[in-house]
């Protein structure tokens, strides 16, 4: 025994209404989708040298690392307030 063939329609079914459905709006939450993502694409060089995301996100971690560690604030020269301590 065959099967009935279910051919999809481009028509709605008869229970339903055109005017029950807004509008739709093309882009409707492209904005919200772009603010939530972000996608950064290498350059074919650079990807060949990562395997996958993770190992990209170990090697940003890693130069912020030493980012941190290599700015360190300055200390004040005692020099520099010996002088102004004698001259006052």
């Amino acid at each position: 025994m065959k099967k009935a063939s279910h051919k999809p329609s481009d028509e709605l079914r008869t229970e339903y209404k055109r005017s029950d459905f807004a509008s739709l709006v093309r882009g409707k939450y492209a904005a919200r989708v772009s603010q939530a993502t972000n996608v950064v694409v290498l350059d074919p060089s650079v990807a060949r040298a990562f395997p996958n995301d993770h190992a990209v996100n170990e090697a940003l971690r890693g130069l912020l690392r030493s980012k941190r560690e290599a700015v360190r604030p300055t200390t004040r020269s005692t020099r520099t307030r010996a002088k102004t301590a004698r001259a006052g």
